[in-house]
């Protein structure tokens, strides 16, 4: 026999409480994480314990700052290779003007200057020259990691009493747990990304020229200045990222960072973030990173496998969250 049909007043209230199909990616994200981290609470002693929770934060605050500014990038049509490389020259302006003996002030100062200025150059030849973006990112990619080796080839240790407070440092939480300041400064960037893609005008921008550049152009909007802008605030969101990161590794190094470019657009669009642009949230960026960070966790926890299933695991996740989206956008067309 088959299945009795739904009475319209059933599925009405279904689709009443059913998410919008513009968020089932993002949804599906946070469920994804939801269900990895309750597996390994099952098979594995001390998994669900809060402090492995607030870890995940810990061991991937300057990937959430980083994945911040690339979904402005993805948000907007375009795409940016050079985040990673970005990251690196940041710790090795850092770690070489802190060896010099600037003042941490001055250091953060040069360091979001430069990766602001890097990400400008390259919205600009982007938009005015029309240059396809995973070729220009792609040549600054190259610039910045080449200007890292006429930093120094070889690693450079970061010594200085004030960054090493701030990467040694806590901040207690009620339980007698605690995050990095690292966390603080990643979650502020978070709330700031948010706020300004959902309750502004460049950010609502930002939506329309993803959507369509043509019809953004026909609507009067400042088409230009989110493109440049896009790239500016991924530039600075590396720079700020390469702090983080040099905090975290106390370190200066030319090779930091290769291929966190992938982990970044990867966290980015498994949140949800649709790779044509126009679609997803800054809160489905969080998930992806958590959702990478638990598989890590995960296998961590387990012992046994390879490292190198956590990138397996990337790419079978990136494959399926895109063929997800190549669905969702073929039915509203």
């Amino acid at each position: 026999m088959s299945a009795p049909a739904l009475s319209p007043a059933v599925t009405a209230r279904i689709r009443r409480y059913s998410p919008p199909r513009r968020y089932l990616p993002v949804t599906a994200a946070v469920a994804l994480l939801i269900g990895i981290f309750g597996a390994g609470s099952l098979r594995y002693q001390g998994f669900a314990d809060p402090q492995v929770i607030l870890n995940l934060f810990v061991d991937n605050a300057f990937l959430l700052v980083l994945g911040v500014g690339m979904t402005f990038v993805i948000l907007a049509g375009g795409i940016d290779l050079s985040v990673g490389s970005v990251v690196a020259l940041s710790t090795m302006i850092a770690a070489s003007t802190l060896e010099a003996g600037w003042p941490v002030a001055a250091t953060v100062i040069a360091v979001l200057v430069a990766g602001t200025l890097l990400g400008t150059l390259m919205g600009l030849v982007i938009h005015y020259f029309d240059v396809q973006p995973f070729i220009a990112t792609l040549a600054g990619m190259f610039l910045a990691r080449g200007l890292c080796y006429l930093i120094s080839v070889e690693s450079i240790p970061i010594r200085d009493p004030g960054l090493t407070r701030f990467a040694q440092g806590t901040v207690p939480l009620p339980g007698g747990y605690h995050v990095t300041p690292s966390v603080v400064v990643a979650l502020v960037v978070f709330a700031i990304g948010a706020w300004v893609l959902h309750l502004t005008r460049f950010g609502r921008t930002v939506y329309a020229v993803g959507g369509s550049e043509s019809s953004a152009h026909l609507m009067g909007l400042r088409v230009a200045l989110v493109k440049v802008g896009v790239y500016t605030i991924s530039g600075l969101c590396s720079a700020l990222a390469g702090l983080l990161f040099a905090a975290y590794t106390l370190s200066g190094y030319s090779l930091h960072a290769v291929g966190m470019e992938l982990d970044a657009i990867a966290a980015v669009v498994i949140g949800g973030t649709l790779l044509t642009g126009g679609r997803g949230l800054v809160l489905g960026t969080m998930a992806g990173v958590l959702l990478l960070g638990t598989i890590q966790t995960f296998i961590s926890f387990d012992g046994t496998l390879s490292s190198w299933w956590t990138k397996i695991s990337i790419g079978v996740l990136l494959l399926i969250f895109v063929v997800i989206q190549r669905l969702l956008t073929r039915r509203q067309t």
